[in-house]
């Protein structure tokens, strides 16, 4: 009788497995049960996170809750950025004259001009700076010098050629009479009676504009063209100047509704599609519904809680209830609008510190969910690197139970492998007397 090797394979795996396959299904329960809670955490801290950003988005520094617009009479004339301390109201403006650049050009230079070496200073609201010209050989490298010299206050020099002439512009950066360039230059004769007689293709001047129906008005000046809050809470921007006899340009300031309700809007949906993830991941389920992974689970139900209790504190002396905003039987927000925008035109200021503000709902929403979703030490990281050791954990278990599986294997093996030589024997043995 020869033994049969795979015979005694087989009978060997089928045995060691049998030895730790209890141990093996506990251990791919685990895992399985361990993944399945980091991943619906991981999906948490993910919902969150995004939530958390619309809600940084609508409390940053440069956006409000409450929406203001302007109108104007006349296109082409201003634009304007309207916030939330705007008073409504309509205002006339006549624009005699917009904030200009200095420019001027120097003509008649060639390269060879430049030979001479020499300084050319350029001043500009009462500094200056000089330009070594020694050493320069073309307009080019010129440009470059005023460009980059280290105390250059505002100018900007280009070269622009025509009809083979090349013209050395200087341009101030800023709009503004004070903003004038004037120049001068020694040891270059050539240099020297081009600054002294330049073409001016532009003169530095500040806006002049009037608050009023014509220059009878207010007068207001600026060097740019932004002015900043001539209305409390308003800046515009002056684009085209009136000619003699024309129309003001009228602006109207008024709550913009629509732009309001949006905003609320924005909020509404972030905390309703949060709410929906918050719903599947802890559904209890049914027949025909799966069981979230993390139904039941305390820590998460809180959090849904702290946000929930939120929505009902009063922030300023006011709520959400307040204006409309309630959450229905599922706990989604809803908006009646109606209600909504009669309160926010009764109390447009109770609404925005509602909402905006320190400690108020957008920033306590904030550090309320930073305190779940935090990389350093937030609740939910904390569990997932929990789950993390445990998963690693039963890495190393399955390292041991293979161990443990091919040490049974062996002694199986070394069994049936003996017990086979054992039977040849006999059957040899019997084999002399047959």
């Amino acid at each position: 009788m020869a033994i049969d090797s795979d015979y005694v394979q087989q009978m060997s795996t089928q045995l060691a497995t049998y030895e730790v396959q209890s141990s093996l299904d506990r251990l791919n329960r685990n895992e399985t049960s361990y993944k399945a809670q980091r991943d619906a955490l991981s999906t948490l801290r993910s919902s969150l996170t995004t939530f958390k950003s619309a809600i940084t988005k609508l409390n940053s520094s440069t956006s409000s809750m409450l929406t203001n617009s302007a109108t104007f009479s006349q296109e082409g004339y201003a634009s304007a950025t309207v916030g939330t301390k705007a008073t409504t109201g309509s205002y006339d403006f006549f624009v005699k004259q917009l904030a200009s650049k200095d420019q001027l050009a120097l003509q008649g230079l060639t390269d060879a001009n430049l030979a001479g070496g020499g300084t050319l200073t350029i001043e500009q609201d009462g500094a200056s700076f000089d330009v070594d010209m020694s050493g320069l050989t073309t307009l080019d490298e010129l440009a470059r010098a005023i460009n980059d010299a280290a105390d250059n206050n505002g100018v900007q020099a280009t070269l622009v050629r025509s009809d083979g002439a090349i013209n050395l512009v200087l341009t101030s950066e800023e709009t503004g009479a004070a903003q004038a360039i004037s120049l001068s230059a020694t040891g270059n004769a050539a240099v020297e009676a081009a600054v002294a007689g330049p073409t001016r293709l532009s003169s530095a001047a500040d806006a002049e504009v009037y608050l009023g129906r014509d220059t009878s008005g207010i007068k207001l000046t600026n060097a740019s063209n932004t002015f900043e809050n001539v209305i409390d809470g308003v800046s515009m921007t002056f684009t085209k100047a009136h000619a003699a006899g024309d129309a003001p340009l009228t602006i109207d300031i008024a709550q913009d509704k629509e732009g309001t309700q949006a905003k609320a809007q924005s909020f509404i949906d972030a905390f309703n599609t949060l709410m929906s993830s918050f719903d599947s991941l802890t559904a209890s389920g049914s027949e025909s519904t799966a069981r979230g992974m993390l139904a039941g689970d305390a820590s998460v139900r809180s959090i849904e809680s702290r946000l929930n209790a939120l929505l009902r504190t009063d922030f300023g002396g006011t709520s959400l209830i307040n204006f409309g905003i309630s959450a229905d039987r599922n706990g989604k927000l809803t908006i009646d609008s109606k209600r909504f925008e009669a309160a926010v035109a009764s109390n447009p200021e109770g609404f925005e510190a509602l909402f905006t503000g320190k400690d108020n709902l957008l920033d306590s929403i904030d550090k309320t969910v930073a305190s779940y979703t935090s990389s350093t030490n937030g609740m939910l990281k904390n569990r997932m690197d929990t789950l993390d050791m445990s998963l690693r954990r039963i890495d190393e278990q399955f390292e041991n139970l293979q161990q443990q599986y091919d040490t049974h294997y062996s002694r199986y093996l070394k069994q049936f492998t003996s017990m086979m030589q054992t039977m040849q024997s006999m059957e040899q043995t019997f084999g002399l007397f047959g």
